[in-house]
């Protein structure tokens, strides 16, 4: 449990990763910046991802399973984002390589593999169009 505190102290203090190593070169806090923000407008696509799913395809299962999957995914995306940029943020105060991460291959594979499985319920005709459909409401 400290180890949590910790790493969350360390997210929301800014004096905190002041206190570690020595003040880098600029750029390369702005470029760890822009990555944190590029990790967070795709958390913020999969949130838009599910709530459009709620809202244009019709109810049923699938289409829960999907919008929670949707949600859920942008919720870890973002949280990771902060952990590594914070990760990220220290390794460069201190001079050592940056930390490795699996993520960005493991959130590819689940959004490659979620593709392939929406592409085979549409086929099978298992989603369709709500109410609304694409053309606005209910005609």
């Amino acid at each position: 449990m400290p180890d949590v505190l910790t790493a969350l102290r360390g997210w929301f203090d800014p004096t905190e990763g002041h206190r570690v190593g020595d003040r880098p070169d600029y750029r390369f806090s702005l470029a760890n910046e822009r990555t944190f923000l590029a990790w967070l407008r795709t958390g913020l696509a999969l949130v838009g991802g599910g709530l459009a799913v709620v809202q244009f395809l019709s109810g049923g299962f699938i289409r829960d399973v999907l919008a929670m999957t949707l949600l859920g995914l942008g919720g870890v995306v973002a949280v990771r984002a902060v952990d590594h940029w914070a990760r990220c943020e220290r390794a460069i105060r201190r001079g050592v390589e940056l930390p490795p991460s699996r993520f960005p291959a493991v959130l590819a594979l689940l959004i490659a593999f979620g593709a392939g499985a929406l592409i085979a319920v549409v086929l099978l005709g298992g989603v369709g169009l709500g109410g609304a459909g694409l053309g606005g409401a209910g005609r």
